[in-house]
């Protein structure tokens, strides 16, 4: 019941939130860029909080139609390259003639949509063709389509691989490094024509055992057959996917907002104060934020379920125990690929060490095709986006990719 109690709750107060969203709208008008009396922008910002006080199920938009190449400024279009059930292939094509490293950045399939990386996209695109793994939500799945696990997710990554062609780059951020690892290692023992030229491993979990985090202690602390019975939800029949099992974004987005409870906390107060106060740009700044954050996509229930199992609680891969339909997966069959891993010095989600432990597994890689890199000062999202990625971590991607390509 749990899904059905969540969707009862939000239609119980869409109401509401209808009428708070009309009466900002007309207090804002009001005001038209008056200097705010107190009372009024109050008014305001009280009810443009309430109006926004709600998730979202649908993936935001990219908003990349140009990009800067050398000194010229080019349109950007969206293509389909590839589409399944469960995920497109997505093409941000440039108007541009040269040819230019191909790369697939590899987003996170955990609560939210790929257009949380598109600080990561729009970074890379400069010098870069650039694909990402643009995935769907599993509510609007339709049963026909199927079972989608860890080795559905990973069967992805190799077909995405095929059609980008031979002589790809794949970066993977956070969740799906582990997956990216098992694709490089399958394509490698195979000795496929497509096995990507480097591999870019960003704060992902390859092996927990290392300086255990929180989220690492609570997928530990309980058996997995508490997790199907506690997180897991079936849609509703009003959705595509009616009758899938599903671990909702909605569940997992309170679980990331409870670790850091108090930085929202304040992130609001901030808003509600810039937004009676008449500051914009700070207001604008923080909404965007929220507005992608409380975007949230549901999982399959078995991709959720084996994820935990495989990757938190067996440690499957680091004790070579993991298998891809069937057949041990083997990193050390991986010769040709270079290897960088990225860490964050103060990431609380995947810790120092976890993603560096890639190194030791990949034990055929010469030791000028591996290289890590950990930055100081940042955070689990500072690793792909803001400044320091930005400024000192792409620079070394972008190396990587050249020396490899």
């Amino acid at each position: 019941m749990l899904y059905q109690a969540y969707q009862a709750h939000s239609d119980f107060l869409d109401p509401l939130r209808q009428f708070a969203s009309f009466a900002a709208e007309t207090v804002g008008a009001r005001l038209n860029g008056a200097p705010r009396p107190s009372m009024l922008g109050n008014m305001t910002a009280a009810y443009e909080l309430i109006a926004r006080a709600r998730l979202t199920h649908t993936r935001p938009d990219y908003g990349i139609d140009k990009v800067t190449v050398g000194n010229q400024e080019v349109g950007v279009t969206e293509e389909v390259a590839d589409v399944t059930p469960f995920g497109t292939l997505l093409h941000f094509k440039k108007d541009v003639e040269q040819a230019q490293p191909r790369v697939l950045i590899i987003a996170p399939l955990s609560g939210h949509f790929a257009t949380l990386l598109r600080a990561t996209v729009r970074t890379m695109l400069a010098e870069h063709d650039v694909f990402i793994t643009d995935w769907h939500n599993a509510r609007d799945v339709p049963l026909s389509a199927g079972r989608f696990g860890f080795d559905e997710y990973t069967s992805h990554l190799i077909r995405f691989l095929e059609k980008i062609g031979p002589g790809a780059h794949m970066v993977a951020v956070c969740q799906p490094c582990v997956s990216a690892l098992v694709a490089a290692s399958v394509m490698a023992q195979g000795d496929h024509p497509a096995q990507p030229r480097s591999m870019t491993l960003m704060a992902g979990p390859i092996d927990t055992r290392v300086q255990p985090t929180k989220v690492n202690e609570l997928a530990k602390g309980k058996p997995i057959e508490w997790f199907e019975k506690n997180m897991i939800a079936t849609v509703p029949g009003r959705y595509p996917g009616a009758g899938r099992r599903v671990y909702p974004g909605f569940v997992q987005l309170m679980a990331f907002m409870s670790m850091n409870i108090d930085r929202h906390v304040k992130a609001h107060r901030e808003l509600y104060l810039n937004i009676a106060q008449g500051n914009v740009e700070k207001a604008e700044q923080t909404k965007t934020f929220y507005d992608e954050y409380f975007a949230v996509l549901d999982l399959a229930a078995e991709f959720y379920l084996e994820t935990v199992k495989l990757v938190f609680q067996d440690h499957a891969l680091p004790l070579g125990q993991l298998t891809y339909q069937g057949r041990k997966v083997e990193p050390a069959a991986i010769k040709r690929t270079m290897l960088f891993t990225v860490e964050g010095e103060k990431d609380d989600i995947c810790a120092v060490g976890q993603t560096l432990a890639a190194h030791d597994l990949c034990t055929s890689l010469r030791p000028y095709r591996k290289r890590h890199h950990m930055q100081a000062g940042v955070g689990h999202y500072g690793v792909f986006s803001g400044k320091a990625w930005q400024n000192q971590i792409y620079p070394q991607v972008k190396n990587v990719i050249l020396q490899s390509d």
